[in-house]
C-alpha cells in the first residue's frame, strides 16, 4: 500500500482563498464591463391628447411647452403646426386630412420648425420690361393684375415657381412647357393647388423662399415667382378665422402685413464679401375688378421696389404683355439697364404715357393739330412694337435692335398692321447676315457711332426692300 499524502490544513485554507479572489475578480470585471457598455440615455418625449377637431384646426391638451410654429406629430403619422398657443390647450393647424385626426389621439413634439431640403441686372426677355420697367437682380418687383391677364408668363438663371392655390391643370400645363423648353435642369416648382389645405398653401412662399436663399448665399443668382400671394393671404385669413383670431379690414388679422414682409425683405442682393449671389422676387397679386386700392394689393405695393400693372382693357385688346406703363414702375430704374437699352429706351415710356394721355381725350375730338395726330400715330406703332408672344423671349441685342427702329422713326410711316411682321423678318435678317453686330452689342453693352451707324444703314436697307 502506497503511503498517502494529506496536506495541511493551512496549505488548503491557502489554496481555497485564491481560488475565490480569482472568481470574484472575473465576475466583478464582467459587470463592471456590461454597466460601462449599457445604454443610460432615456428617451423623453412631450406628449398631449386631442381634445377636439375640425376644419383643419386641432386643439391638444398636455404640450405645455410646444413653441410657436413648431411642428408636432399625430399618432396617425400626420404632421401639423402649432399656432395658438393658449393657457389650456394649443390650437395647431393640420397639413392634410383633418378627418384622420380623431378626439383622445396622441400628439407628440417633434423639437423642430418646419424646414424643406435642398440639393446684376435680370434681363426677362421681355421687351415691354427691359425697357420700360427694368428690374435689378436682389429687387422685389409685383406683377399686379385681374385674373387671367397674363401675369405667370414672365436667362437662364436658377429659378422657383411656386404656386399657391392655383388648378392642378394649370401648374401641369406649366410644367409640361418648362420640361418641353429642357428648363426643369434650372427650375423647382413648389405647388399647394387650390385642392390642398389652407395650411400647406399658407407654408409653400416660405417653403420657396429656403430654396432661393440656399442658391443666394452659396454665390448663385437664383429667381423666385409667387403666384400670387393674394391668395396665400385669404388661405392665412382662413387659418387665423378658425383659431379665433381677432380680424381686421376685409377680416384679414393684423399681422398680414408681416406676412408678406418677412417674405419678400429675404429677397437680396449679396457683396463679394459674401459671395456676390443674389435672389430675385416676383410676387404676383390677382386684383379684383382692377381695384388696385384693396387691403393686400396696398400692403404689397408698399413692400416691393416696383410694380408692373396688367391691365384687362390691354388684355382684351390683344397687347400683350398687357403692361399699363403709366402705372408700372421700377424704383431702380435706368440703374438696372445697359447703356445700350438706355440708349434706344430712354424715351419711349414717356412718349408711351403721353400717347395714352392724349389717346383719351382724341375719343371725344375729331378736330386734332397736326403735332397730336403725329404723336398718337407714334403711340401706336410703339404700343404694336411692345407687343410680345408668350414664352417667347428675346436677346438683350435683339431687343435692342428693334427698339432702336421704332424710337428712332423709322417705323412712323410703316402700317402699324405690319409691324410685327416686320419685327419678325427683320430679326432674321440681322441675325442671318450681321451677327459681328448684335455681337459687338452684346459684348460693349453700348451703341457705339459705328454701330449706330451700322444699324442705321440695315434698317434703311431693309425697309425699302420690306415696303417694295
Amino acid at each position: 500500500m502506497l503511503p498517502v499524502r494529506v496536506p495541511a490544513a493551512g496549505n488548503l485554507h491557502a489554496s481555497n482563498t485564491r481560488l475565490q479572489k480569482t472568481g470574484t475578480a472575473e465576475v466583478s470585471s464582467i459587470l463592471e464591463e456590461r454597466i460601462l457598455g449599457a445604454d443610460s440615455s432615456v428617451a423623453l418625449e412631450e406628449t398631449g391628447c386631442v381634445l377636439s377637431t375640425g376644419d383643419g384646426v386641432a386643439r391638444v391638451h398636455g404640450l405645455r411647452n410646444v413653441q410657436a410654429e413648431e411642428m408636432v406629430e399625430f399618432s396617425s403619422g400626420l404632421k401639423s403646426m402649432s399656432l395658438n398657443l393658449e393657457p389650456d390647450n394649443v390650437a395647431v393647424v393640420v397639413f392634410g386630412n383633418d378627418k384622420l385626426i380623431k378626439e383622445g389621439d396622441i400628439v407628440k413634439r417633434t423639437g423642430a420648425i418646419v424646414d424643406v431640403p435642398v440639393g446684376e441686372e435680370l434681363l426677362t426677355g421681355i421687351k415691354g420690361v427691359d425697357s420700360l420697367v427694368p428690374i435689378g437682380r436682389g429687387q422685389r418687383e409685383l406683377i399686379i393684375g385681374d385674373l387671367q391677364t397674363g401675369k405667370t408668363s414672365i436667362k437662364k438663371l436658377y429659378c422657383i415657381y411656386v404656386a399657391i392655390g392655383q388648378k392642378r391643370s394649370m401648374v401641369a400645363q406649366l410644367v409640361k412647357r418648362l420640361t418641353d423648353a429642357d428648363a426643369m435642369k434650372y427650375t423647382i416648382v413648389v405647388s399647394a393647388t387650390a385642392s390642398d389645405a389652407a395650411p400647406l398653401q399658407y407654408l409653400a412662399p416660405y417653403s420657396g423662399c429656403s430654396m432661393g436663399e440656399y442658391f443666394r448665399d452659396n454665390g448663385t443668382h437664383a429667381l423666385i415667382i409667387y403666384d400670387d400671394l393674394s391668395k396665400q393671404a385669404v388661405a392665412y385669413r382662413q387659418m387665423s378665422l378658425l383659431l379665433c383670431r381677432p380680424p381686421g379690414r376685409e377680416a384679414y388679422p393684423g399681422d398680414v402685413f408681416y406676412l408678406h414682409s418677412r417674405l419678400l425683405e429675404r429677397a437680396a442682393k449679396m457683396n463679394d464679401s459674401f459671395g456676390g449671389g443674389s435672389l430675385t422676387a416676383l410676387p404676383v397679386i390677382e386684383m379684383q375688378a382692377g381695384d388696385v386700392s384693396a387691403y393686400v394689393p396696398t400692403n404689397v405695393i408698399s413692400i416691393t421696389d416696383g410694380q408692373i400693372f396688367l391691365e384687362t382693357e390691354l388684355f382684351y385688346k390683344g397687347i400683350c404683355p398687357a403692361i399699363n406703363v403709366g402705372l408700372s414702375v421700377s424704383r431702380v430704374g435706368s440703374a438696372a439697364q445697359t447703356r445700350a437699352m438706355k440708349q434706344v429706351a430712354g424715351t419711349m415710356k414717356l412718349e408711351l404715357a403721353q400717347y395714352r394721355e392724349v389717346a383719351a381725350f382724341a375719343q371725344f375730338s375729331s378736330d386734332l393739330d397736326a403735332a397730336t395726330q403725329q404723336l398718337l400715330s407714334r403711340g401706336v406703332r410703339l404700343t404694336e412694337l411692345r407687343k410680345q408672344g408668350q414664352y417667347s423671349p428675346m436677346a438683350f441685342e435683339e431687343q435692342v435692335a428693334v427698339i432702336y427702329a421704332g424710337v428712332r422713326g423709322y417705323l412712323n410711316k410703316l402700317e402699324p398692321s405690319k409691324i410685327t411682321k416686320f419685327e419678325h423678318a427683320f430679326l432674321a435678317h440681322v441675325f442671318s447676315q450681321h451677327q459681328a453686330l448684335l455681337g459687338n452689342i452684346r459684348t460693349d453693352g453700348k451703341i457705339s457711332e459705328q454701330s449706330d451707324a451700322k444699324l442705321k444703314e440695315i434698317v434703311t436697307n431693309f425697309l425699302a426692300g420690306f415696303e417694295a
